[in-house]
């Protein structure tokens, strides 16, 4: 009889059956009640991030409006360039337990201490100004666009443009996150802010995504950022000149992923370090340059004052 040893490492199980063949499949990947076939799958779902794509046309309407904003408000000396912003935090909760979404204070402080490290090479500092505490099971349970959400955010919601509004829920369907886009304020300033989910948070059960780096990435579309993978291979990409061009979302950490070596904006491997990208929290930490100047911009002409 053939014997064969099995072994789990990570997410991938290896298993061999002598004398020597050996096969590799990828192990389910469970977040919360869901769970996929593999973490790849999850990543292809799109629910990572449930952001909404602008299309062509908006991009590039907006890659206009934040350029002439990044020239005139550097010209006259206006440009927002980092500063301290106020957060109001708010936990939506379906019981008592952290379990049920009752996340302790540490949890929160620790959220905080995260953005301020992403950030801080970009000049952004972020400041806890309250937090508010919510039981409804449906508000816990919302997704992008329902009722549900809407509820929430007319409720809760504090401050300006400029102040930063973090819901803390259970989506259904296995979202980790989404966020609403600077541009997007004047038209719709009550659905403004970033949800997440609550075991995210660093301390959380949602492992890879638990040192809390989904709340870095859809910060990083509060202020601006579309993902680095935006538009594939193609020359505008994300709209941002010094991130290098990936044709689709990576997952795990893949060391040297390079799906456009033949793409028009090739400027090296995929920025898998990149906070917005969809890799692993323990992958993510950086933004770039024009990433920077962007935020600037985006914050200066939209947010700063409003």
């Amino acid at each position: 009889m053939t014997k064969c040893a099995v072994a789990l490492v990570g997410t991938i199980v290896l298993w061999s059956c002598l004398p020597g063949l050996v096969a590799i499949a990828q192990a389910p990947f469970v977040l919360g009640e869901r769970a996929w076939t593999s973490q790849g799958a999850f990543v292809n779902s799109g629910a990572r991030c449930a952001t909404q794509t602008p299309d062509p046309t908006t991009a590039g309407e907006i890659l206009r409006d934040v350029g002439t904003a990044i020239e005139q408000n550097t010209r006259m000396g206006t440009l927002a360039t980092g500063g301290v912003i106020n957060v109001y935090f708010h936990v939506i909760r379906n019981g008592t337990s952290t379990t049920q979404g009752n996340i302790p204070d540490s949890m929160i402080q620790a959220q905080i201490a995260v953005l301020n490290d992403s950030f801080a090479a970009q000049g952004w500092s972020f400041n806890l100004v309250a937090t508010t505490r919510t039981t409804n099971a449906a508000w816990f349970a919302m997704t992008p666009g329902t009722i549900a959400e809407a509820q929430a955010k007319a409720a809760l919601r504090q401050g300006t443009a400029d102040d930063l509004n973090i819901y803390s829920a259970n989506p259904s369907g296995g979202l980790l996150g989404w966020a609403t886009f600077p541009w997007t304020f004047q038209a719709a300033p009550a659905d403004d802010g970033v949800v997440v989910l609550f075991s995210s948070l660093p301390g959380g059960s949602a492992v890879p995504y638990d040192l809390g780096d989904t709340a870095t990435h859809e910060v990083g579309h509060w202020m601006g950022l579309f993902h680095t993978f935006q538009g594939g291979c193609g020359f505008f990409n994300d709209l941002i000149f010094d991130t290098p061009a990936e044709r689709s979302a990576a997952s795990g950490c893949p060391v040297g992923r390079n799906t456009c070596v033949q793409g028009l904006q090739g400027l090296g491997p995929d920025p898998i370090r990149n906070f917005m990208d969809y890799t692993d929290d323990a992958c993510m930490n950086t933004f770039t340059v024009k990433q920077d100047a962007f935020m600037d911009g985006a914050f200066t002409k939209f947010r700063e004052g409003r």
